[in-house]
């Protein structure tokens, strides 16, 4: 089975590192046939994303070394099957408070002190479709039309968002 389509991967001279990493990460996603996964196991998964993100970055000239090819894919599968850029703080039982500022600023908080995070948004639509999917699996929505929601995730976490045009610089962003 193969999970991605046959587009090429360009890369530009003045592209930074973590642009390129980003851009291959949409790249890979928007490759893949979601319309499959659905029926295929999760070691089987991991390794058909780990083979199409290969299969991708041998094709052009955006080489990643171990470490970056299997971050990639980590984070290519949150994306598709849970919560983004969101997944490795759920994971921490250090951290008790996630705390989004819009998508160039985080923070979370861990022993009772708040320390900034970086945290790979694409902007704020990324964001708010990330928010939209918390909501979502709650039965909720949070739209222009209803900016604001408050809820409870299934482990009893309390969820704050707001999302323009209630919230004037970028969706904003509470898990505790």
């Amino acid at each position: 089975m193969t999970l991605l389509n046959g587009r090429n991967s360009t890369a530009t001279a003045t592209e930074t590192s973590e642009s390129r990493f980003l851009r291959l990460k949409q790249q890979l996603i928007a490759g893949m046939d979601l319309s499959t996964l659905g029926t295929i196991e999760e070691d089987e998964l991991h390794r058909e994303v780990r083979r199409a993100a290969e299969d991708l970055t041998q094709r052009g000239n955006d080489l990643l070394n171990h470490s970056d090819r299997e971050r990639l894919v980590n984070e290519v599968i949150d994306e598709i099957f849970g919560l983004g850029p969101l997944e490795p703080l759920l994971r921490d039982p250090t951290i008790s408070d996630i705390l989004v500022n819009g998508p160039k600023s985080a923070y979370v908080e861990r022993r009772g002190r708040l320390e900034p995070v970086e945290l790979a948004w694409h902007d704020d639509r990324h964001l708010i479709q990330i928010i939209q999917r918390i909501v979502g699996r709650m039965g909720r929505r949070v739209d222009e039309t209803s900016p604001m929601v408050d809820a409870r995730l299934a482990d009893g976490s309390r969820v704050n968002a707001i999302i323009p045009p209630l919230a004037l610089d970028g969706a904003l962003l509470s898990i505790r």
